[in-house]
């Protein structure tokens, strides 16, 4: 007699004909339901990071002072200052006009005016005659107490918004 072997079956088919198919259902189930969480989870972050980025920026703009029609000037007294030396002792005589677009800035100058005339005043006496001699020293000049002016007066504080530096007067002895 001759004995048979049991034909084995493939991987794909197993003693149970349904056991095979509820598996593969099972893991294309739980990866679509992994990719739609995973999807939510996604754009309620992109939606939350968009409207709470929107709030924030409707706050800022509501905190910024709207910017005036025509330029807003504000005169400084003169400054007196000495130079640093390079031939002998110089001084510079000027005065200074900040121009801004925005009617909060002169309220704030007035209250800050110690600060202001004393960043320009370190700034000024910092300078050689001959950095501030040419056209282009001066304009580089006026550029840097933009940049000084604007800075916040307090920690934390929204910086100015001078947009120029006028000088009025300007004598080098």
């Amino acid at each position: 007699m001759a004995t048979q072997k049991p034909v084995s079956k493939s991987k794909g088919e197993a003693s149970n004909g349904d056991a095979p198919p509820k598996k593969s259902m099972m893991k294309l189930l739980i990866i679509v339901l992994l990719a739609v969480v995973l999807l939510g989870a996604g754009g309620g972050g992109a939606w939350y990071f968009f409207k709470m980025r929107g709030a924030n920026n409707s706050a800022e703009a509501e905190k910024l002072p709207k910017p005036s029609a025509t330029p807003i000037f504000v005169s400084l007294e003169p400054f007196t200052v000495n130079l640093q030396p390079e031939n002998g002792e110089h001084y510079l005589q000027t005065s200074i006009t900040l121009q801004t677009n925005f009617k909060e800035e002169v309220d704030l100058f007035k209250l800050y005016t110690p600060q202001v005339r004393n960043r320009i005043l370190l700034l000024l006496s910092s300078k050689k005659p001959s950095e501030i001699t040419t056209v282009e020293g001066k304009k580089k000049l006026a550029e840097e107490i933009v940049a000084a002016v604007n800075q916040p007066f307090q920690q934390g504080g929204r910086p100015q918004t001078v947009n120029s530096v006028l000088f009025v007067s300007f004598i080098i002895q």
